[in-house]
């Protein structure tokens, strides 16, 4: 690059390739040629220069915007026909940043609340679209036998259930012992001690152990199953599925929604189980009653009704959570991120819905007293 000086203006005569190759050359040139304008009229001779793309094109239009900013005037000259659209494009299409237009705290707020309205009503009308795909594909599998896949329906109990024991056990055990002693403690101030075994099994059996089974269960398979079919769309396997001409809510995600819904009642009452347990050795220690009076106020304080009320809850608990697994795992696009953000939606919504989905059951059996 040569500068050369006549009168009130400075001309930069341009040579060589001025491409992303050679980028740093280009940054540094563009400064040389910034600095040398000096209160002076600019032109940019582009006669010698021998290829000239996109980043070489926006560096230059860069610095004639920015001695625009200081005052001072820049012009092109020699550009041929290809540089000169290069040049406009890169000018339209705007590479220097906008400035925000000024908007209110409260109108962005307002903006803010509609987007996430208008998109849980959008998720409402997919899910139920979902669902009716989901009967459709369960219809068919029921009309043709052979289609149903049993062995994947027993690897993904497998992976939910048998693998999720262990967990699911240790917390509700921990969970009823923490609820047990708690109770205890405030009980003893009425001489009320003993009834804290009507509370630990009241408690437990109709709200406690199938939601935080299925609290754990969106967690840890809602959030597997997100992850494993997104991973599918990302490899393009579910459009090669369909290719083959079979149906991948018949393939991948009905088997893994059947596992749920049998899986996650057999861990309620688990987990049930375990957090009775831990109650009862908890009563034994702090409120010294032994295992033998636990049972019996077990048994007079808790109905048939009690333990059902959980246990229909399960299947519908384990219905939501996997509709929402398997329909965000489908809206994954191609990167990581998108992947990462739907597994975390996954989580998010299953477990919002499971509680607000037991909200609703617990509404209901108040209303009918069961």
């Amino acid at each position: 690059m040569n500068i050369e000086r006549t009168g009130n203006k400075v001309t930069a005569l341009l040579a060589g390739p001025w491409t992303a190759e050679h980028a740093r050359a280009v940054e540094s040139l563009a400064g040389e040629i910034a600095a040398q304008a000096d209160r002076h009229h600019l032109i940019i001779d582009l006669a010698g220069v021998q290829r000239l793309d996109t980043l070489g094109a926006w560096v230059l239009d860069r610095t004639r915007h920015e001695l625009g900013g200081k005052g001072l005037a820049s012009d092109f000259v020699n550009a041929t026909q290809e540089q000169e659209i290069l040049l406009n494009e890169v000018a339209y299409r705007g590479f220097q940043e906008r400035p925000r237009p000024r908007r209110s705290r409260l109108v962005d707020f307002l903006a803010d609340v509609g987007r996430t309205v208008a998109e849980a009503g959008d998720d409402l009308v997919r899910g139920v679209a979902f669902l009716g795909e989901l009967v459709g594909a369960l219809i068919r599998v029921v009309t043709h036998p052979r289609r149903f896949r049993g062995a994947a329906v027993v690897n993904q109990l497998e992976q939910i259930a048998y693998r999720g024991v262990p967990i699911i056990v240790l917390i509700s055990f921990l969970v009823g012992a923490i609820v047990a002693q708690q109770g205890i403690f405030q009980l003893v101030k009425f001489g009320a001690t003993p009834f804290v075994v009507d509370l630990i099994g009241i408690l437990v059996l109709r709200e406690l152990g199938v939601l935080l089974t299925s609290i754990m269960v969106a967690g840890r398979s809602g959030s597997a199953f997100t992850a494993e079919i997104g991973s599918m769309k990302m490899r393009e396997e579910i459009d090669a599925l369909r290719v083959m001409g079979l149906d991948p809510i018949e393939v991948l995600i009905l088997p893994r929604i059947l596992a749920l819904i049998i899986g996650l009642p057999l861990l309620a009452f688990l987990s049930s189980i375990a957090a009775l347990l831990g109650g009862g050795i908890t009563a034994w220690v702090y409120g010294d009653i032994s295992p033998d009076v636990f049972l019996t106020r077990l048994k007079a304080a808790v109905a048939f009704n009690t333990f059902m009320v959980g246990l229909i809850k399960a299947p519908f608990m384990a219905m939501i959570i996997g509709i929402i697994a398997t329909l965000e795992g489908l809206a994954v696009a191609g990167s990581a991120e998108s992947l990462g953000r739907h597994v975390t939606s996954s989580v998010v919504k299953a477990i919002f819905m499971v509680i607000v989905l037991d909200g609703l059951f617990a509404m209901f059996f108040a209303a009918i007293r069961y």
